[in-house]
């Protein structure tokens, strides 16, 4: 299925912060985030098991039940199975630490077999209400928990989860699948592979105004030329790029905070807000298909609909540019 069919707006709904992401939510507060981006319009929303231990699933499932199916996009995520038991042990997640530590308590195991990603589905679909899943990601295969084993479960996933994915598209279960990564080495390897075939790609945090750089230069061209695209995950790059104090999952280093500083001087000068001058210079790149900032309050949907919808000036960009604050390669949203 080509993109266009699947992407009718180039803004979504990251749902990660549904799952109780660096802090507690209050379940009314979920509940009205997801309507306040129903309200405005938005129809694509993305989620993933990991989010809390299945927590951004189940309040999603619940807030979207009764909206007409037709109507919206889910993505979701294989790789995590969420279990029933308790996991009363500390979990590694790598760079991602204890971001979902307010999330459920429940285990949850990294199986990217082929089994493991139809039960995937299966409880992602119960989890969610829904009876089908637009897109699928296979979730974090090269996390920085795995070190240098990650090409192990990259292997791991190409002979059970990509190919299961595979077959679910060819048979009509799902309409698209691909990566859902923080790291552009996967899609490399997965893009210079002759089967099988993805669709779409979701890199998180790897094509912000902060980090850009390889994304750039060794994923974005082969996507654009095979007609494939990118889902920009994090574009506030973990909110660092609005005055969040993460980066990446962690505490900004001053070498971040610094450029943050230097971007806002240039935004404040020409009236334009952080979080236009992030999402627009995401989507400027023709191989994004959408952009997917989370948001745990219904007040930060208006603002990145705002955000999207402000007229940065040209000039904005070029200052950017000329203060070397964005690779002279980058598409902006400025005639060259």
């Amino acid at each position: 299925m080509a993109l266009k069919d699947l992407f009718k707006s180039p803004l979504g709904f990251g749902a990660a912060p549904l799952g109780n992401m660096f802090r507690a939510i209050p379940e009314d507060e979920a509940r009205a985030t997801v309507e306040a981006a129903w309200n405005d319009g938005i129809r694509y929303f993305d989620n993933a098991p990991f989010y809390g231990a299945g927590l951004a699933e189940i309040r999603m499932g619940q807030a979207l039940a009764g909206k007409p199916r037709d109507e919206y996009l889910i993505s979701t995520k294989v790789g995590r199975i969420v279990l029933d038991e308790i996991d009363g042990t500390a979990r590694d997640n790598g760079e991602k630490g204890e971001v979902f530590k307010h999330g459920r308590p429940n285990k949850v195991v990294n199986d990217y077999s082929e089994d493991a990603t139809y039960r995937s589905i299966e409880d992602s679909l119960k989890r969610l209400r829904t009876d089908h899943i637009d897109i699928a990601f296979v979730h974090d295969v090269a996390q920085d928990f795995y070190g240098d084993e990650w090409l192990g479960k990259f292997e791991e996933a190409r002979k059970g989860a990509f190919r299961a994915l595979d077959r679910m598209r060819d048979e009509g279960v799902i309409k698209a699948w691909g990566l859902g990564v923080n790291r552009v080495e996967p899609i490399e390897l997965l893009l210079d592979l002759d089967t099988p075939r993805p669709d779409v790609f979701l890199l998180a945090g790897r094509y912000t105004l902060l980090d850009h750089d390889r994304a750039l230069q060794r994923v974005m061209p082969k996507v654009a030329e095979r007609g494939l695209g990118i889902v920009v995950g994090g574009p506030y790059s973990s909110g660092a790029l609005v005055g969040g104090p993460n980066f990446e999952y962690a505490p900004a280093t001053p070498e971040i905070l610094g450029k943050v500083a230097a971007i806002k001087a240039i935004a404040d000068r020409h009236g334009v807000s952080m979080k236009a001058a992030g999402l627009q210079f995401a989507l400027a790149n023709p191989a994004v298909a959408a952009v997917i900032p989370g948001a745990s309050r219904p007040e930060r949907i208006a603002e990145d609909r705002a955000a999207l919808e402000q007229a940065v000036p040209a000039n904005f960009w070029r200052d950017l540019r000329a203060a070397h604050l964005v690779n002279p390669a980058a598409p902006l949203p400025i005639a060259d």
